[in-house]
């Protein structure tokens, strides 16, 4: 076994430990080879969420975005695609974003992301081995960027998605490989399924949901992340961020946006 495999064993054992969960405890390592996600849970369609901000330290402010996130089949080269389109509204027209991410249906392996910030596009060819600026796509600020993986690593840009076909059960940790392009390196992720909890919808419906919950540790800043997803319909329903003070929500919502709506449909 390699030295960083395992620091990497010995993170997870760690992880385990520190969450008072017997060593016993299943743990999963999600690749594109061995333990896979289950694409066929994954459900096309407009989604939309209400994701607001609070700072402990003002007690009558919030700041609100809206993301919706399309999710569509296409074929390309005569392989079918998971194809993702993101967009995110603030309040004003410099906090609008768009991400569109091309990944394989049979096992969610990234092929293509781009990008588009205050009218700046990054775009990325993405393969098992390495990520590459797009050189075809005109105007890419990223066209010389070029970056070799030790292993595949699965589009961070997609959480919500990836964790919506976990496998989930409680006292479960799963491992996984992330990288947000163009940032640093790829890195694991350990995630730990810590329980259950009633989630009570917009319509009043009560979901029985699991809790799947991440930390880290950026320089003296600790982030936490809790994540709770449908144990029927396996979708993310609410998230809770958390770090220095500060906490993020995102609310799942019906399809309230019908001009949005319309505009994800003339895209298709």
């Amino acid at each position: 076994m390699m030295k960083k495999e395992i620091r990497i064993v010995l993170v997870v054992l760690l992880f385990c430990c520190s969450a008072h969960t017997p060593l016993a405890a299943q743990t999963d390592t999600i690749g594109l080879h061995g333990k896979k996600l289950f694409t066929r849970q994954l459900k096309t369609g407009v989604k939309q969420y209400l994701v607001y901000f609070q700072n402990s330290k003002q007690s009558r402010q919030l700041k609100f975005s809206l993301w919706v996130r399309d999710i569509s089949l296409k074929t390309q080269n005569g392989e079918q695609l998971f194809a993702i389109t993101q967009q995110w509204y603030g309040t004003d027209t410099t906090s609008f974003r768009s991400v569109y991410s091309l990944n394989r249906v049979g096992n969610f392996e990234a092929v293509y992301q781009s990008e588009a910030i205050n009218g700046k596009l990054k775009a990325y060819n993405w393969y098992n081995d390495h990520i590459s600026g797009a050189d075809s796509i005109p105007a890419n600020e990223q066209k010389g960027f070029n970056l070799q993986f030790d292993r595949s690593a699965f589009n961070w840009h997609l959480d919500i998605e990836t964790y919506e076909m976990m496998q989930l059960k409680e006292g479960k940790t799963i491992v996984i490989y992330f990288y947000d392009a163009g940032f640093g390196k790829p890195s694991y992720q350990s995630l730990k399924v810590t329980g259950s909890e009633i989630v009570t919808t917009l319509d009043n419906r009560k979901a029985d949901c699991w809790k799947l919950f991440t930390s880290s540790d950026q320089g003296k800043v600790r982030f936490t992340e809790t994540y709770w997803i449908s144990k029927k319909n396996h979708e993310l329903l609410k998230e809770e961020d958390y770090f220095n003070g500060n906490y993020r929500y995102k609310i799942k919502l019906p399809g309230y946006s019908p001009e949005l709506l319309k505009r994800f449909a003339a895209q298709k």
